[in-house]
């Protein structure tokens, strides 16, 4: 039965040779050093993409209950595209097909394509979340609003919107949660997050299990303390009364 080395993480990554204490000094690089930083990268990825996809969702999401069947046209036709594509397909078109049209996008570094990818990926599976938040309270609500002399835009932001939104927390949840595992796509453009660093780094060392423990670890410290956190948020934000909440 083979054994497992934990202290492959003390090495460092061109010599090979253990460190003591396991972070590199003078330039020199340890795995843990490497794991840490591919840690950053992926929170990086995941957190600038889950602000992409919330606002863009948001206002995708909206804009499919509006009286305005144009706007709802408009806001169906973004979620079904970028629902119905696969991620790592998006990911490549943003990487490889969008710069060759576009020619600006070729200065874009491929760290914010991905972002972008990403968060409109996701932003689709949000704007669902929103659309059924907002359908979900009852249509006395709009209607007051608009009998108070409110214009619509007045009550969404007022009315509607603060409502919607504490309903669909525990499916935003969901996503950011998603979001954290999805960024593990970007590997496929050379972003240096997780994934990337449990492929390479188990190929120099040999040590794919502790490689991978350690990257399976650290995913789920992401989306777990993410879980807590809209736990925090959920608890505090919700209306009594409203749909079982307490």
């Amino acid at each position: 039965m083979a054994t497992w080395d934990w202290q492959v993480f003390c090495k460092e990554t061109v010599t090979g040779e253990q460190i003591a204490g396991c972070f590199g000094r003078g330039g020199d690089i340890t795995y843990l050093d490497w794991l840490l930083s591919a840690w950053g990268w992926t929170l990086s990825v995941a957190v600038l993409a889950l602000v992409v996809a919330l606002f863009v969702g948001s206002v995708v999401g909206i804009l499919r209950t509006l009286p305005d069947k144009r706007l709802v046209f408009l806001g169906n036709a973004w979620t079904e595209l970028f629902r119905n594509i696969p991620l790592l397909v998006q990911i490549f078109l943003w990487y490889h097909v969008l710069p060759s049209l576009f020619k600006p996008l070729q200065d874009v570094p491929s760290f914010i394509l991905v972002v972008f990818a990403l968060g409109f990926f996701t932003s689709a599976r949000i704007s669902e979340q929103v659309k059924a938040g907002i359908q979900a309270l009852p249509r006395g609500q709009r209607y007051a609003g608009l009998a108070m002399g409110l214009t619509l835009a007045q009550t969404y932001r007022y009315v509607l919107l603060p409502m919607a939104f504490r309903i669909v927390i525990p499916p935003l949840t969901s996503e950011s949660m998603n979001i954290v595992k999805n960024s593990s796509v970007a590997f496929a453009v050379s972003i240096a997050e997780l994934t990337m660093f449990a492929m390479q780094a188990g190929e120099e060392t040999s040590r794919n299990v502790e490689m991978f423990l350690a990257v399976t670890g650290l995913y789920f410290i992401s989306a777990f303390g993410i879980n807590r956190l809209a736990l925090v948020l959920e608890h505090r934000v919700r209306v009594p009364g409203l749909l079982g909440a307490k």
